[in-house]
């Protein structure tokens, strides 16, 4: 049977579901917000839930997704694909958007039935001003369920892109890898690669060269990618 995304996520995070997953840093703001498997899987979950539930999708839905590397993101996509939809890689029309506020000039470029804006804020804070026409991610997202069971159908191509790119970037299994944004903006690099090798991310934007010695120090990193 081909692997879909969510089995790849379920194996990665089923050793020890309590150790940091993902961990992601701002060096711009100074934040650092730490997800364990169990956290992210319930992120996920819940927008998964939020999709299905909510809006009524499902497999053979589509969503847009204009959202940088950020743990946020990892949710919306993990919850995306989750739910069986098929993450647009061009716009068009969707049945649902996600969409940083800063990308909003980007979002006219879609055509969705329902859309929601992320303020990607420390501690997963809710927007200040909902823009007109969308609704505010992590409001809404808060009062779905904590669990869900994936659909099985769909994502074995994309599995089989993230570990020949894991192959390309030479990842290690089981690794705890440093990863810069600016480097690697595509999910298939700072996602969905490390997943095929169980590795967890140390996810840094706005990465400061002089901060790297002690943060490969403290995070117990063993592989940054270049």
């Amino acid at each position: 049977m081909a692997e879909n995304i969510s089995r790849v996520f379920a194996d990665a995070t089923a050793a020890d579901p309590t150790r940091p997953l993902l961990t992601w840093y701002d060096d711009a703001t100074g934040e650092r917000t730490e997800l364990s498997g169990a956290t992210l899987t319930n992120w996920v979950s819940k927008t998964a839930n939020l999709l299905v539930d909510e809006l009524g999708l499902g497999s053979g839905g589509t969503a847009g997704v204009l959202l940088p590397p950020h743990w946020q993101t990892a949710a919306v996509l993990l919850g995306c694909w989750s739910a069986g939809l098929t993450v647009a890689e061009a716009p068009g029309d969707v049945d649902v958007l996600f969409a940083a506020v800063d990308r909003l000039p980007d979002a006219e470029k879609w055509s969705a039935g329902d859309r929601y804006a992320l303020a990607l804020d420390p501690f997963a804070l809710p927007l200040r001003h909902v823009p007109a026409g969308f609704a505010d991610y992590v409001l809404e997202v808060r009062a779905h369920g904590d669990h869900f069971t994936p659909y099985a159908a769909g994502g074995a191509e994309l599995v089989e892109r993230a570990r020949r790119r894991a192959d390309e970037l030479g990842l290690a299994r089981g690794a705890r890898v440093l990863i810069d944004t600016a480097a690697h903006p595509d999910p298939l690099d700072w996602l969905l690669a490390p997943l095929t090798r169980r590795a967890t991310v140390v996810l840094c934007a706005h990465l400061n060269p002089a901060n790297l010695p002690t943060r490969t120090a403290s995070e117990n990193v063993t592989q940054t990618l270049p």
